[in-house]
């Protein structure tokens, strides 16, 4: 009896399965060619650094192996938890980072709703050119022009003395360093930060507020009830990642440049403690330590706000 043989279907390979990796890569080459750069920076700079980190659990020796000498655990993270000069900056470090956020978000997103309801070109051209200025100025300039501003003989001091008051050294006092770092910083980024605003509201439909307007809603009610409903992803997004920078060394640079040892109680931060432990004193292991601890910090901010947002308006980072 003939035995039927039953072949097996071949399949076929689609086009998008025909145009894979290499296909691409000698396509468009040039393209790939210009990740070169970036992509070894962040190999170079970024990734092979992190190796370094476990000298926080080794004994490190200047001039010995560069990933430390021997094995010691946890001992510089207890170290740390018990020093109380590092409890201090970790909560100098919340504080500004918070206390800027609070005052420095609602005031980036309030200045772009008023910048999207100038409708002359050339005066919103020339308001968004001043508000961006002081982003390109340098952190070393920026930090002269406030100590010269908040100096005895500054123009804030010569207003007050001129109205009966007295010169006030307001750099030198460790309750008024957060005043200035906060005013300062919105005054910096202010105009930069509002420009993620910007382009998302530039994506909303006209006819939104088309119709928004034949049903009678005036400017406010409809940057309420369209603006902001049409933005809100991105300023979920923009919160997050900056409740994630909320025990970061973003302001090491700004705080490194405006403290002293006289505003050590409020002025000093977890970065900056890091630079005296580490490249000033020598301890590098325990730096390091701190450091480690203070990503960690970091991470688990940012995916505790990505969850609350994505639960809150359905919109997260990841």
């Amino acid at each position: 009896m003939p035995t039927s043989t039953q072949s097996k279907p071949v399949k076929l390979k689609t086009h998008e399965e025909k145009q894979g990796f290499a296909y691409h890569m000698r396509r468009y080459w040039q393209l790939y060619a210009l990740m070169v750069i970036p992509v070894v920076y962040y190999i170079v700079i970024r990734y092979l650094p992190m190796i370094g980190n476990v000298i926080a659990f080794r004994r490190y020796r200047a001039g010995s192996s560069i990933l430390g000498d021997e094995f010691v655990g946890l001992r510089y993270v207890k170290q740390f938890i018990n020093d109380t000069n590092f409890r201090k900056a970790f909560r100098n470090t919340l504080l500004l980072n918070f206390k800027y956020l609070i005052v420095s978000f609602p005031l980036t997103l309030i200045f772009a709703l008023l910048l999207n309801e100038i409708k002359n070109a050339p005066w919103k051209k020339f308001v968004q050119t001043v508000s961006y200025l002081p982003h390109f100025i340098s952190m070393v300039i920026l930090a002269g022009m406030v100590r010269e501003i908040v100096s005895t003989s500054g123009p804030i001091n010569q207003l007050i003395v001129s109205m009966g008051g007295t010169a006030t050294s307001f750099i030198s006092l460790p309750e008024w360093f957060t005043t200035i770092f906060v005013v300062s910083g919105v005054w910096q980024g202010i105009g930069w930060g509002s420009i993620m605003y910007l382009a998302a509201m530039s994506g909303i439909s006209p006819e939104l507020y088309e119709a928004a307007d034949i049903d009678g809603a005036n400017k406010f009610q409809q940057c309420l009830h369209v603006t902001i409903p049409g933005i809100l992803p991105t300023v979920s997004t923009l919160l997050v990642l900056n409740i994630g920078q909320l025990c970061g060394s973003g302001a090491f640079e700004k705080v490194f440049l405006l403290y002293s040892p006289t505003t050590y109680e409020t002025a000093d931060i977890i970065a900056t403690y890091v630079y005296r432990m580490g490249i000033q004193s020598g301890n590098y292991s325990y730096s390091t330590a701190i450091g480690l601890f203070q990503g960690l910090i970091n991470l688990i901010l940012l995916m505790t706000a990505n969850q609350v947002s994505k639960r809150l308006t359905g919109s997260a980072l990841y």
